[in-house]
């Protein structure tokens, strides 16, 4: 049975309180109640528009974009037979998905490896819950280059404009081809060893039992505690010339124990992560006359980092074990 006049009004007074409807949708009601339609439910009309976003349409762009995720909105068009919009609001609304790009890795990791990642980042939470002193027995380090000229980063080249004012410009540039080489090694207490590599020599298996000398020493001098106990770990990545056999040898020799990095691992190494990135933040895009000014300058930088910033690197390193693990031992930065 249907509704009377008095009950259909006060339903639709309680909809216009209850819902934002347009104009349209009000003009289109009070026509109706003028020809005797008390009804406020949608009447099929000619020309009224049906919408493409239907289960059916959400399924067939679900199973294109699963067959090849680099397809465009107009290959999608094109294939499904969907509209532009119609597929850009089913991606976006209903399948939640947006347009990235790919993050460049240093390599795409076989199951092994990630495997690999995942237990030494395992092995790190399991000794640090074990050892609560883990993170401060270890000294960690790595070589870079300095540059004569490094690029300034994007948001070092940002400035300020108002809106009558055109968006500056600037030359595209590229790196300094003269540099010098730094090694340097700290732990959550700050720099332990630093010294700069000559020119034109090569860090070989040979060089690196150099460095390794006088940074035995450095422990022996700033961290007196750690080398009577003897139970502090060295952190470097495994490059050749730090897993050659001859600086194997040398470190089991003087009781320099290692801890464990796997290998293709950049997200794990302090040194990249942290320090050369703080150390060359004051260096990039200044220009210097000569090599023994940049070594100066870098020199500057590295006095510069405090001590809360060795800790939070630290603190942070904790933190990069869990999204490896997370990730199931896949790089996770820029995720």
């Amino acid at each position: 049975m249907g509704k009377t006049a008095a009950e259909t009004v006060t339903v639709f007074r309680e909809a216009l309180k209850e819902e934002d409807l347009s104009q349209a949708r009000v003009y289109e009601w009070f026509s109706r109640f003028k020809h005797g339609d008390m009804s406020l439910e949608d009447q099929p009309r000619s020309g009224l528009l049906i919408t493409s976003r239907t289960d059916k349409n959400i399924q067939k762009i679900r199973n294109a974009i699963m067959f090849d995720r680099r397809q465009t909105i107009d290959e999608l068009k094109a294939l499904t037979g969907v509209s532009w919009s119609s597929c850009q609001r089913i991606l976006t609304e209903k399948l939640h998905m947006k347009r990235v790009a790919a993050n460049f890795v240093p390599c795409l990791l076989s199951e092994d490896q990630r495997a690999n990642h995942l237990d030494v980042c395992c092995e790190m939470k399991d000794q640090l819950k074990t050892d609560p002193e883990f993170l401060s027995k270890i000294i960690t380090g790595d070589e870079s280059w300095c540059y004569w000229y490094d690029l300034e980063t994007k948001q070092q080249s940002s400035q300020w404009k108002s809106a009558s004012y055109l968006r500056p410009k600037k030359a595209r540039q590229v790196q300094s081809n003269v540099k010098t080489m730094s090694s340097c090694f700290f732990d959550i207490k700050g720099l332990i060893h630093f010294q700069f590599i000559p020119q034109g020599q090569t860090v070989n298996q040979q060089f690196y039992l150099e460095i390794l000398k006088p940074l035995r020493d450095a422990v022996r001098r700033k961290c007196p505690e750690l080398w009577r106990s003897g139970e502090w770990l060295l952190h470097h990545d495994d490059a050749p010339a730090h897993t050659a056999l001859s600086v194997r040898q040398f470190l089991m020799k003087n009781g320099m124990i290692t801890a464990s990095h796997p290998p293709f691992s950049l997200d794990l190494a302090t040194c990249n992560v942290f320090l050369f990135p703080r150390m060359k933040r004051d260096l990039k895009g200044k220009r210097f006359q000569n090599v023994e000014e940049v070594r100066k300058k870098t020199m500057e930088a590295l006095k510069a980092v405090t001590l809360q910033e060795f800790q939070n690197c630290f603190d942070q390193w904790k933190k990069w074990w869990d999204k490896f693990i997370d990730s199931q031992g896949e790089y996770f930065e820029g995720d």
